[in-house]
């Protein structure tokens, strides 16, 4: 595992940015252009609840940089659950891991997930770059179909593996952008996607949170019988209010998030 938080993010962003190149030209497009700079706010790693890779498995790398637990979220339609960790250093990033409760899909998808996870040498779990490796199975192009019928976010997490599912701009830190709305319609402007699932802006000041996300980019997967390009990763952005205390929201809403991980719908 590592020992340097600054050396683990910027793997994942080299490794996101792979097949994300939208992340890039957003970053410019978004940046200060008076020398400011593209603060993080979060990233989002997905999983399956096996034992050998399950949510805990990945969290042990931040707990290790002396991240903590932070809120948990269910989103019982899509089968997922959720936990974000934050770090005492309040200029670290922030890390939203979910995983799929494999047990509640059905028989079919339980058997492939438990024979591609069958394929890893657990020794990988606690190696440096296990968060950013990939793909550590084999698994055809038809496979992933029969998946993405029944869930597509173990569809994604079948043909992309371990890696960052998205980061996240804090606009709290964009001294050119102050809204959500001002975002996206920049993002808009300049072709590009803007989820709108559940509304072009998820969450609102009362909750403290307002987030938004491009749609992913595609990108060709190399699976056992073919190269197919499907969606990759995306970009977020989000705008944090305070709290009574003064003090930015930290947390997430469950009902945004839900929405954000539609983020990588093939079918959008």
């Amino acid at each position: 595992m590592h020992s340097d938080r600054e050396t683990l993010f910027r793997h994942l962003w080299n490794n996101y940015c792979e097949v994300t190149p939208s992340a890039q030209d957003i970053h410019r497009l978004l940046d200060d252009t008076q020398g400011g700079e593209i603060v993080n706010d979060h990233i989002a790693l997905r999983t399956f609840n096996l034992e050998k890779v399950n949510l805990d498995k990945l969290a042990e790398h931040f707990l290790a940089l002396g991240y903590q637990e932070g809120g948990d979220y269910h989103f019982e339609a899509k089968k997922l659950y959720a936990r974000h960790y934050e770090h005492p250093d309040p200029s670290a990033p922030k890390v939203f891991i979910s995983e799929l409760l494999v047990e509640q899909c059905s028989r079919q998808l339980q058997m492939i997930v438990e024979s591609l996870i069958r394929q890893m040498d657990p020794a990988v779990v606690t190696a440096d770059n296990f968060l950013y490796s990939g793909r550590h199975w084999n698994i055809d192009h038809g496979t992933y179909q029969t998946l993405l019928e029944e869930s597509e976010y173990a569809a994604w997490v079948a043909a992309w593996g371990f890696r960052a599912n998205h980061f996240t701009v804090s606009i709290n830190d964009l001294s050119r952008f102050g809204t959500v709305a001002d975002i996206n319609q920049t993002l808009k402007d300049n072709g590009y996607r803007v989820n709108s699932s559940g509304g072009e802006i998820k969450g609102s000041p009362e909750e403290l949170l307002e987030q938004s996300s491009t749609m992913a980019d595609r990108a060709d997967v190399r699976f056992s019988d073919r190269t197919v390009a499907i969606p990759s990763c995306f970009y977020e952005f989000a705008r944090r209010y305070p709290k009574p205390d003064g003090e930015l929201y930290s947390g997430f809403v469950a009902a945004s998030a839900d929405k954000i991980f539609e983020s990588t719908d093939s079918r959008a």
